[in-house]
């Protein structure tokens, strides 16, 4: 099958991108409004940008109807916030936080998450995750009706229990959630180790 994008329409061409492009991380975002109203909601368009200095993207798209969503209101009104990586035991709770509530809710209260202070940043990290990145803004870039938004990682939080050896994150013992398509998500069951010359073993 050969498909060209512009047959589709902006429905199709979602499902079919977020059927391709998997798996994909999950940022599972905490932010505060301008009136301190805490937020948490998931986005799975997120990568890693560089690493000295650490730098990350998540894209946000609209609500329906255009009105940006709380998360990029948020980070655009304070400059803040805080990805939390999504482990298998907070799926639940994450999906719940995907709702689309109204500004003035505080979802941390709404789903029962449990909230952390950090160190540099005003938005709380969410105690149930064992890595969190508090993050400043450097800038939101619009593409596709999306805003790319920018943060620098100025804060590491490593729960020392997923730590390996060489104090970098296990992933076997992070058991990370990562998003496919519709209601389907994948965790992190079997690994890999290849070699150079293209060797494959059980990681």
């Amino acid at each position: 099958m050969q498909i060209d994008p512009a047959a589709l329409d902006k429905k199709q061409c979602y499902f079919l991108m977020t059927s391709v492009v998997v798996p994909r991380p999950i940022a599972w975002v905490s932010t505060l409004s301008a009136e301190g109203v805490r937020n948490a909601a998931p986005f799975s368009y997120f990568q890693a940008l560089s690493s000295k200095p650490p730098f990350v993207m998540i894209a946000v798209g609209p609500r329906r109807g255009g009105a940006p969503k709380d998360t990029r209101a948020n980070i655009e009104a304070t400059g803040e916030f805080v990805v939390n990586i999504v482990g298998e035991e907070s799926a639940s709770k994450m999906v719940r936080t995907s709702a689309g509530l109204e500004p003035e809710v505080d979802e941390f209260a709404e789903v029962g998450l449990d909230a952390v202070a950090s160190v540099k940043v005003d938005p709380p990290r969410i105690a149930e995750c064992a890595v969190s990145l508090e993050c400043r803004l450097d800038r939101v870039i619009e593409i596709g009706g999306s805003g790319v938004v920018i943060g620098e990682v100025v804060f590491f939080h490593l729960r020392d229990d997923v730590l390996a050896p060489d104090g970098t994150v296990d992933p076997k013992k992070l058991r990370p959630l990562a998003r496919l398509s519709g209601s389907g998500y994948a965790p992190l069951r079997e690994m890999w180790s290849i070699d150079g010359e293209g060797r494959i073993a059980p990681g």
